[in-house]
């Protein structure tokens, strides 16, 4: 029994050394810490000041200067630092006839506004108007230009109406023609009425084909023959009717673009 109490005694008992925390260095980096975030935000409060002066660039037809600045007037509330240029760059967008804006700082108390109006390309129905990227940007303005060429169809169809009214007027302005109309009626008929009157109607079905049809091969006849020519009807299966300011009528195939106004023949069957 002894020697089994003296064997206990000479056993070693471990001890686990923790590792020692440097809290002098953390204090003395919490204290540097805190010193640079005062003497930031004190820094940003010195220099946050009042705006002091807007200045406002942009051509000024449509949107004036004071409306701009009418409809920022809550922003500038803010100090020269925390003022959101984003959300002042969002209100001026937000105007009518505002296409683009653009807002920066100017040391060391001023805003820099510059904005670019919209340009119209069409007017939608009666009173609405569309931009050059077919966006309705006004429902109902005070004023229509009269020389915008006049677009209509079922509600929130103007963008497709738009994009292809762009498409076709691009092609006609090479052949020397241009378009004053288009219209999509509530079946889904398309017509459209060139500026020197002359009327095409394209019907429901394969608009894009009779189109194609229109500027590969008959808008060739309309800018020879414009003053002869009252409408051409595109709604046919494998060609095209011109009718004539005579009264006459010429059926002319795909693959024969050369109008007779007293020469008989025929299409195939008209197809609206």
């Amino acid at each position: 029994m002894r020697k089994q109490a003296n064997r206990r005694k000479r056993q070693k008992v471990r001890r686990i050394a923790l590792p020692s925390i440097p809290w002098r260095r953390l204090s003395a980096l919490s204290i540097a810490l805190a010193i640079i975030a005062l003497s930031y935000q004190f820094s940003a409060e010195l220099l946050d000041q009042p705006i002091r002066q807007i200045t406002i660039e942009g051509p000024f037809q449509r949107v004036s200067a004071l409306q701009i600045e009418a409809a920022i007037s809550e922003e500038l509330s803010s100090g020269f630092l925390s003022a959101n240029l984003s959300v002042i760059q969002e209100l001026v967008v937000a105007l009518p006839w505002i296409d683009q804006a653009n807002v920066r700082r100017r040391w060391p108390g001023s805003l820099e506004i510059s904005v670019i109006e919209q340009i119209p390309a069409a007017r939608w129905g009666e009173r609405g108007l569309l931009n050059t990227r077919g966006e309705l940007f006004v429902t109902a303005a005070r004023h229509v230009p009269a020389e915008l060429p006049r677009l209509s169809g079922p509600e929130g169809q103007y963008s497709i109406v738009t994009t292809r009214y762009l498409e076709i007027r691009e092609r006609l302005i090479q052949e020397g023609l241009d378009v004053r109309r288009v219209h999509v009626d509530a079946r889904g008929a398309w017509e459209m009425t060139l500026a020197n009157g002359i009327d095409i109607r394209l019907g429901r079905r394969d608009v894009g084909e009779r189109i194609q049809l229109f500027l590969d091969v008959a808008a060739g006849i309309v800018s020879s023959r414009a003053p002869e020519i009252a409408y051409v009807d595109m709604r046919y299966s494998n060609g095209f009717t011109i009718g004539w300011k005579s009264g006459a009528r010429s059926p002319i195939h795909e693959f024969d673009p050369d109008p007779d106004p007293n020469k008989p023949g025929m299409v195939a069957g008209i197809i609206k």
